[in-house]
Parts: C-alpha cells; structure tokens; sequence
C-alpha cells in the first residue's frame, strides 16, 4: 500500500479522511531543520462530536463482534505496520528529530507488537466464576466500557498511541484518538492501516488539534466514558480534574525522575552501555529515562572516568545520518526549555562535567534544535534541577555511602515512575526493590519490557495501570452475575 502524506493532513473520522470544521490549520515543523513541512486540523469540540457519533454507530456492531474476527483484523493492521516500517520509521524521524536507526529498530516494532499483543491477548482474556456452597454461583462478565478517548504523547509517538488504542479496541471499545500536535504524522498514517486491514468505520477516530481546544473537549464529551492519557504531570492534573466530577474511568501515565542507583559491586561494563543509554537514549526524552545518577561513593569517581568520556563521544547529527546517536530535540519549545533548565543548574550551584551546549549543524539541519548530552555534579537533592523532570539530554549525578541513603534520595522526589538498580548482591537489589516507591524497577538493566507487565507511576507519576490484563481490565466494567439454585 502507498502511505502517502499530503501537505495538510487530515482527520480520521468515521473511516473517512476530512479537514477540520474550523478549516484552520497548525504548522508541522521538522525539528532537525526547523522548517514547517506540513500542516495538521486545528480540532475542536465540534469535530469531536461528528467523531462520537460515528463511534457510537460503530460501536454495537464491534462491541459483539467475535474475538477471533477482531483478532484477524488487528493482528492484520501489526501486519501491514510492519510492511510498511520503513515509511513510518522516516515519518517517525521526520516528525520527532530521533535518528532513523531509532524508529526502525525501537518504534516502528513496538507499534506492530503492540496490536499483535492484544489481538491475541484478547483472545486469553478469561472471566472468573464463584460457587457459594450449596446457595448460589457468581460469574463476572467483562464487557467494553463503550467510547474511550486515548491521548498520546510526542516523544514515541506510534509507539505509545497503538500502546493505548491496542487493547481498547481489542476489548470491544470504540476510541476516540488524539495525537500529539507535535508529532501526527505516524497517527495519521495508522489510519491509513486500519482502513486497508478492514477496521469497520467509526470504530477507531482519530483527531488531530492541541490540548487545549481538541484534548479537553475529549475529555469533557460526556459520551467518552475513559481517558487513558500519558504525558506531563500538569496535563494529567488537568484532566484529573475534568474526568473525576463525570465519574470517567482514568489512567494517567505522567512524569518522571527517575534514580539510576549504582553499586560498587555492579557489572561496570554493562551497567555503562545501558546508563548512557537510560540517560540519553531519545534525546533524553523518555519519560522511563533515568536522569538521576546515584553512585556509591566509592564508584564515584571512577564512574565519572569512564562515564564522561563515552558520553562526550554520542554523535550529535542528523536523524538521517546512520553514525548520529543523538538527534534533535523535539521542538523549539522544548530545545529552550532544555537549555534553560541547563542555566537553572549552574545558577543552582551544579558543575557541568559534559555538555550544556547547543550544537550548531550546517547543512540540512543548520536550523535544528540540537544539545549536547550533558552531565552535572555538585547539586542538592532538594534543587529544582533533582526534584522537577527536565525530559531531555540532562543527567545529575550524586554520591551515597549506604544502602539507606541510597533509598532516601531516591525517594526524595514527588515522582514515582521508575528506578534502576546495578548490583551483584541479589539481596541488596531485592531489599531496595521493595523500599522504593515507583512501579517499575529494572535490576541490572534497562527498558527490558514484557507486554504482559503492568505498566504505570506511583505518587506524581501517574494514576492506574498499563499493560497485559491491566490494559484489558481498564478498558472493561465488570459485572457480577449471581445465580442461586
């Protein structure tokens, strides 16, 4: 199939390709060369309402429709993501800044993994039963909650969307979807996929716009019944406060600080290969990234030896270039907020050990919006650089003499997200496993992910789980059927 991606993208509502009832438009700007390439629908409430009403007419077909043909059709649309990986991988880059190596070996796989995961899931997904003794038997019935709004975010941008459109259309939902503005052009191309692998129209809508005008009507449409949100704290804090009066069923996977605890006794080879990636990896824009590096003190300055130099030699180039491990960041918002926080660390006391910098590329990408991978040392765990998510090429680094304190300040946040422990002492690892308060920690590795783990945050970090049955049961009601003889 031709994935072609016109100038001004367009809605996809009821199975249908249209522009937006306002007919006004948002530029689509290149991050490695900052130069608008495109256009997407600047939505609002109206078009979110057409995209209801199409769903709500989908809906009563594909609510009853079998899970072995609904697994065909999504098992199909992993088919044909994968088919056509290349041409997402360059819309991912084109759109995001990460190097094209990047897209086609991380995105790209996951976004086809992700429906083949819940087609098949779904056709697993078991209901329970309960005998009462000579009284009575209770069975629970897992049905589709109905219209769900799914709003994804820009740093993985196929990746995360199919993450949450997956398996609420493999649970009988139909899904209003909305995209980041930032980066649209994967999700436009998804509904491309699904009406060539025979998705029935209305059952998936996807809808283009900005938070304020397009996300919020969809959270305050009282006909959508869930949000599953993944983006910044103060977005979720938003929607919290939207959804929670309408009684919406929420999942909210936001922000992250994430401690990357570092033990003497760990293997130091591996553990440097997978810290420069959990520090760096996507520009640093990974909400799983672990920008806070808490290193037992006699590790301290030895880590900084091999470290600092392995970091100092990441390729800033162009996302095209197959040698360039570091892209651009994704936006000139987002670049300028990146080097402020950098200032903000300086003027904090921090000493930067690597980095801090722009880099300016001649070229095609003379007018990216590009940064140095940058590590910085001599901060207070209170600053505002080791308690608020910075999201991109940054890591602090901070020393600890024991297990507790270790524990402490990896605690010392208002996030909860994810943590990751580097050590030989398998006990060590299991004590601190159980003290740290996130939900999700990775012993001697890095975003190794099993789809059928529950994914999600603790405290500022989020609200809810995703992933396996947690994804299934979020995006279903249970009701209980009791019997008595």
């Amino acid at each position: 199939m031709q994935l072609d991606i016109p100038y001004h993208l367009e809605n996809f509502i009821g199975g249908n390709f249209i522009g937006p009832l306002s007919g006004n438009f948002i530029d689509n700007v290149n991050p490695a060369t900052g130069e608008v390439y495109g256009q997407i629908p600047d939505s609002n409430a109206k078009d979110i309402d057409i995209a209801v009403k199409a769903a709500k007419k989908a809906f009563t077909a594909w609510s009853v429709l079998p899970v072995e043909k609904r697994f065909i059709i999504l098992n199909k649309i992993a088919e044909l993501i994968d088919e056509n990986g290349e041409a997402l991988a360059l819309a991912e880059t084109n759109d995001n800044g990460k190097p094209l190596w990047l897209s086609k070996v991380v995105d790209i796989p996951r976004a086809s993994s992700n429906f083949r995961f819940f087609a098949t899931g779904i056709m697993h997904f078991a209901n329970e039963s309960h005998q009462m003794e000579d009284k009575a038997v209770n069975y629970t019935l897992r049905q589709p909650i109905g219209i769900v709004g799914c709003i994804s975010p820009w740093n993985l941008p196929l990746y995360l969307f199919t993450w949450k459109i997956a398996p609420a259309l493999a649970a009988g939902n139909c899904v209003i979807a909305k995209p980041s503005e930032i980066t649209p052009v994967t999700a436009f191309l998804l509904g491309k996929i699904c009406k060539e692998a025979g998705l029935p129209d209305g059952v998936l809508n996807i809808i283009h716009g900005v938070g304020q005008h397009c996300g919020e009507a969809i959270v305050k449409h009282p006909d959508i019944k869930a949000i599953s949100f993944t983006g910044s704290t103060k977005a979720g804090e938003r929607i919290a406060g939207i959804a929670a009066p309408m009684f919406k069923k929420l999942s909210l996977e936001l922000g992250g600080k994430n401690p990357n605890i570092i033990f003497n006794d760990c293997n130091w080879e591996k553990m440097l290969t997978e810290t420069i990636r959990s520090s760096f990896g996507n520009q640093g824009q990974i909400c799983l990234c672990g920008s806070r590096i808490l290193l037992e003190r006699t590790a301290y300055e030895n880590f900084k030896k091999h470290f600092i130099p392995i970091a100092k030699k990441l390729t800033v180039g162009d996302p095209l270039d197959e040698n360039s491990k570091q892209g651009a960041l994704v936006s000139k918002v987002h670049f300028e907020k990146i080097m402020n926080c950098i200032a903000v660390a300086k003027d904090e006391g921090g000493t930067v050990l690597c980095g801090g910098h722009a880099v300016q590329l001649t070229g095609r990408c003379a007018g990216g919006y590009f940064v140095e991978p940058t590590i910085i040392e001599g901060l207070d765990q209170n600053c505002k650089t080791n308690q608020e998510e910075i999201f991109g090429p940054v890591v602090t680094i901070q020393p600890f003499d024991t297990e507790e304190e270790a524990i402490a300040l990896a605690n010392a946040t208002n996030y909860g997200l994810a943590a990751t422990i580097w050590t030989q002492d398998i006990s060590k690892a299991n004590r601190m496993a159980a003290k740290i308060e996130c939900g999700i920690v990775w012993v001697n590795c890095w975003l190794v992910r099993d789809l059928r783990t529950p994914f999600g945050g603790m405290k500022n970090s989020g609200v809810g789980r995703e992933g396996g049955w947690e994804a299934l049961r979020f995006f279903t009601e249970a009701k209980n059927v009791c019997i008595q003889y």
